[in-house]
């Protein structure tokens, strides 16, 4: 099929380049002129594992424009995959997907318009109604939401655990359906509603489960137990199982966040209120603010102390920093009169941090710091020479947010550890 993709972000793109995979003829529309310049050199303005190896094995199915009519032209399906950001109701935002509504070009053929972004639960029949009052009657409808993890997309695209398709008519569920010939998953076929929800009920589950082992680990501390192993105890349990059960310093990113405030919205102004949500979204903001805490039982005041972030995007496997728990943290320490210093391996800190050095290493980071936060589980913090690290540290202490490093292993180093739910020494 042809097949036009409205956005060229980390949802648009995989998608995009995936159905290219699969065989598709592929036009990915932006309205960002630079990227659009840089796709069509063959460079990824992205950091997403694998991507730039598929768009460069399908060049030949791939086609990038800023142009609305010439990505309509001769496509089966245009798949809006733009950005719905939070607004400060907490109501996602939809003029983006508005725009892309509302400059469809008239069209005398079926196409079928599949919504990638995540948006609140009756977009689809708002979409489906400015459809009819523009006289395209004849463009389809369907919900086809993305399940896909940043750093693991283009996997979870290609090997995904189910592929939900929520239409008003039956044909354009079919048309879509089609169009993912070549994955092996379950198909789940349902009204558009209900598949707008499995989006945003997935994600609450999984934040849920997120802010549960916070707050387990929290209760840890408190009594000495060691969250790592109640966390692969009840894993083991078939009824629970172990994913989403690592403690840390809360969840980030350009879904979770949104997608957890956006329910919670939708709920109210459903006339109810999501009272574990609403507990789920409070545990996770306090969790990044607990860090600040644990340097201070060490270090006392933090005005003029010198602390290493090492870790900047909100999980390994990509450069996305939107809601990362560092931008809280830099925030956190500079208001209490830190020195920053922070070092990523891919995400770009200077365009979010004002204020805060960024090094050229994750060593050059720790000199004369007087304590390390990991932040983000990078494997290159486990790989590092953490005895040339203490050497250059005026302190030796390491809070280490993501529980990445052995204890044991920094304390035989002359370190001061503590993690997320560890027993503290």
């Amino acid at each position: 099929m042809r097949v036009a993709v409205f956005g060229a972000g980390y949802v648009g793109l995989v998608t995009g380049v995936c159905l290219a995979e699969l065989g598709h003829d592929v036009v990915v529309r932006d309205i960002v002129a630079d990227k659009i310049d840089t796709l069509r050199r063959g460079d990824v303005p992205i950091h997403e594992e694998g991507l730039a190896e598929l768009l460069a094995r399908n060049r030949e199915r791939l086609t990038f424009t800023t142009e609305v009519d010439e990505a309509v032209d001769g496509a089966d399906v245009v798949y809006v995959a733009v950005g719905t950001p939070p607004m400060y109701s907490g109501d996602a935002d939809l003029s983006a997907v508005w725009t892309v509504v509302d400059e469809l070009p008239r069209i005398d053929r079926r196409i079928v318009i599949a919504m990638k972004s995540t948006v609140p639960v009756g977009t689809g029949r708002a979409v489906r109604h400015r459809l009819d009052d523009r006289g395209l009657a004849n463009v389809g409808y369907v919900s086809n939401p993305e399940f896909t993890a940043e750093g693991t997309a283009v996997h979870d695209f290609m090997h995904p655990d189910r592929v939900v398709i929520g239409a008003f008519d039956d044909a354009d569920g079919d048309l879509i359906e089609r169009l993912h010939d070549g994955i092996d998953a379950p198909v789940v076929r349902c009204d558009v509603s209900s598949a707008e929800m499995i989006k945003l009920a997935a994600n609450a589950a999984l934040v849920t489960r997120i802010s549960f082992i916070n707050e387990i680990a929290n209760v840890c501390e408190a009594t000495g137990a060691d969250v790592l192993t109640v966390s692969e105890g009840i894993g083991l349990d078939r009824r629970i199982g172990p994913a989403f059960l690592r403690a840390g310093i809360g969840y980030g990113g350009s879904c979770f966040p949104k997608d957890s405030l956006a329910l919670k919205q939708l709920a109210a102004n459903s006339g109810y209120s999501f009272q574990l949500l609403n507990a789920v979204i409070e545990v996770n903001e306090l969790q990044k603010r607990r860090v600040i805490g644990k340097l201070e039982r060490r270090l006392g005041s933090l005005r003029d102390k010198r602390i290493a972030l090492l870790g900047l995007a909100f999980k390994p496997g990509t450069d996305d920093m939107r809601e990362a728990p560092s931008l809280v943290l830099a925030g956190r320490l500079l208001s209490e009169g830190a020195e920053v210093r922070a070092w990523d391996p891919v995400a770009d800190g200077a365009v979010h941090l004002h204020g805060v050095d960024i090094a050229e290493s994750a060593l050059d980071a720790l000199d004369g710091a007087d304590a390390a936060v990991i932040v983000t589980e990078w494997p290159e913090f486990r790989e590092l020479d953490w005895e040339e690290a203490g050497a250059r540290m005026r302190n030796r202490l390491v809070v280490d947010g993501r529980n990445l490093l052995d204890p044991d292993e920094l304390r035989a180093l002359g370190f001061e550890y503590e993690g997320i739910g560890r027993p503290i020494l």
